[in-house]
């Protein structure tokens, strides 16, 4: 049976992929020591082909492997803070370091509201090859946090069609139409495809 390694050690993330494919995928730290993988790509997509490739290179080359890079952008900061979201403050910055900051870019630019998407790229690395799927998720940024839940800029952003911030609404409402999940619904058939042919 080939196992499923998620490339990854964001516990967030690792959470909520949990969740979509149930215990049959495994965090990369329970098979290694975690190491620093340079995501160098321009794009989410680059950068999540870059963390599947580094760690599919250590297994049993039966194995299938998924990364995941994903962040917020807001189009009114030029796009900011894009593929830099998990370093946006600095490197090794705390969810709450990277929030802060662009609570005060949109501070400094008086922006109270302004249009933000998420975008989710997860790439599968397996010895049938390469693969990339996108997911997206439409709303508003706030120049103030609310709520305590998700992670990330979560208590920050406001869906498309809600009035309260990821960080407010309940995990099983985010789960049904994040970002992460939409991109995680069409990496599933190319799952399935792999494990019906071998």
């Amino acid at each position: 049976m080939s196992q499923i390694v998620l490339a990854t050690s964001n516990k967030g993330k690792l959470r909520e992929i949990k969740e979509a494919f149930g215990d049959k995928i495994i965090a990369y730290s329970e098979l290694m020591e975690p190491f620093e993988i340079v995501e160098d790509g321009d794009t989410f997509a680059l950068n999540a082909l870059i963390k599947a490739r580094a760690i599919y290179e250590l297994l049993d080359k039966n194995s299938i492997v998924i990364a995941d890079d994903s962040g917020i952008s807001v189009p009114i900061l030029g796009g900011e803070p894009g593929i830099y979201s998990a370093r946006y403050a600095r490197i090794d910055a705390t969810d709450v370091e990277n929030m802060e900051k662009l609570i005060s870019q949109l501070k400094l630019t008086n922006i109270k509201k302004t249009k933000a998407y998420y975008t989710a790229a997860i790439a599968l690395v397996c010895l049938e090859g390469e693969f990339v799927v996108h997911g997206w998720m439409y709303g508003d940024v706030v120049d103030e946090a609310k709520g305590n839940g998700g992670f990330g800029y979560d208590p920050i952003f406001i869906p498309d069609g809600y009035s309260q911030t990821l960080g407010e609404l309940p995990n099983e409402i985010k789960q049904e139409f994040s970002h992460r999940m939409k991109a995680l619904r069409l990496i599933k058939p190319i799952l399935e495809m792999i494990k019906a042919k071998r």
